[in-house]
């Protein structure tokens, strides 16, 4: 039996809910051998493939990279997990969004606040043009799996892989399977 293509993806967050992947110490040994890991950024993979079964997506859709490949995502991808509460509220990726359009926020942090060499970091096909406000991967693509936390803890991460690889929905309930923070 071929073995599910599995993903995870890294969008504008912190990186936390990766971490907290990793939190699934032993059990990744045995997720490893059920699982095919096509891309991650714990792999020197640079593209998405075709054909991915489960992917957990996490961080929020910042700029216009982050559009770009969580499109290309979505339609590569089978089943999606909304990883976090930056993918699934937009959470403190988000939090630039009171504060306006992104040429007010680039102006206050490189420019008003700057100790020297004031400058908007500006460089075509290096530095991506950030959108007008941050949004949770929802608002831009389908999901099919909301998983949240800041990060979700490992019971919690797993509680939702489980099912996923027998083919079933996850049953996330209760308290500690889907609180935010």
């Amino acid at each position: 039996m071929a073995l599910l293509k599995f993903a995870t993806v890294w969008l504008s967050g912190c990186s936390g809910c990766h971490m907290s992947f990793l939190d699934l110490d032993e059990w990744l040994i045995d997720l490893a051998a059920q699982v095919d890991f096509v891309y991650s950024p714990f792999a020197d993979i640079k593209e998405y493939p075709e054909g991915v079964d489960l992917v957990l997506v996490e961080g929020a859709v910042n700029n216009s990279d982050n559009w770009d490949f969580i499109h290309k995502v979505r339609e590569r991808s089978k089943i999606l997990v909304s990883f976090g509460d930056c993918a699934v509220t937009g959470n403190v990726t988000a939090l630039r969004n009171p504060w306006g359009s992104p040429e007010t926020i680039l102006q206050k942090s490189y420019i008003e606040t700057a100790d020297i060499n004031p400058q908007i970091p500006q460089e075509p096909g290096i530095v991506p043009t950030l959108l007008n406000k941050v949004m949770p991967v929802h608002a831009v693509v389908n999901v099919d799996v909301y998983l949240p936390g800041c990060p979700p803890d490992a019971h919690r991460i797993r509680a939702a892989i489980e099912p996923l690889l027998r083919g079933e929905e996850p049953h996330l309930e209760g308290r500690e399977l889907i609180k935010f923070g």
